[in-house]
């Protein structure tokens, strides 16, 4: 059975703890984070499933934490919110919000309601084998956005999967720093090229003896071929 990565995002320890107890009960793995600044920074490192969201939090609420989230991702949003008013539940839903649930809540329906996210996105086990990409060696599950490569099933953060994931598709091709700044994290993206050189790096530590799948071509950039 697969073992969901749920992210908690609420301002309150206690109610965080609480639906981390329910959730770990059914076999989820639960990260937690205590505004939506924490969160996003969650995002960056770790792959998440789907994410349990509270609305009145400070810093970034989560209907902006919403908003950001969706600029560069599609990964299933519960709000779980003491707002209860039916305005606000459309705005959440309008926004890009798979379901939105009012506190206080019924435990086994939480757990209903993010077995029925989790069905919907990413379908049966049997229908998620069948959106894996092979290039070369590596493996890429579309639907959990996880690799394997030989006996390897390394723990990419969403930026190096989506690096690697495009490399790959471009097998052969040679992209400069610039480009895949653009391609993987936006135009609008205001931070160093040497972003990619850093991502470039860690995935070559975690893929091991497979790094060289990850070519540097000097003077030029990087590019993706299939045999190691």
């Amino acid at each position: 059975m697969k073992k969901w990565n749920v992210l908690i995002v609420d301002d309150e320890p206690e109610m965080r703890q609480l639906i981390k107890l329910y959730l770990n009960r059914d076999q989820y793995f639960c990260l937690d984070a205590e505004n939506g600044l924490a969160a996003l920074d969650q995002l960056n490192k770790t792959h998440v499933d789907i994410m349990v969201v509270d609305i009145m939090m400070p810093f970034m609420d989560g209907y902006q934490l919403l908003k950001e989230v969706r600029e560069t991702s599609q990964v299933p949003f519960l709000f779980l919110s003491a707002k209860g008013d039916d305005l606000d539940k459309v705005k959440g839903l309008r926004l890009g919000s798979d379901d939105y649930m009012v506190k206080p809540f019924n435990a086994e329906e939480l757990v209903a309601r993010i077995e029925t996210i989790l069905r919907r996105s990413y379908g049966t086990q049997s229908s998620q084998h069948s959106m894996i990409e092979r290039y070369g060696p590596v493996s890429f599950d579309l639907a959990s956005r996880t690799i394997s490569v030989g006996e390897l099933s390394p723990r990419l953060t969403l930026k190096e999967y989506e690096l690697f994931l495009f490399l790959a598709r471009n097998q052969g091709r040679v992209y400069k720093r610039d480009q895949l700044l653009d391609q993987v994290w936006g135009s609008d993206y205001e931070g160093s090229d040497r972003t990619v050189d850093t991502h470039i790096k860690t995935l070559r530590l975690k893929l091991k003896n497979h790094g060289p799948l990850i070519e540097t071509v000097w003077g030029l950039g990087y590019k993706f071929e299939g045999s190691d």
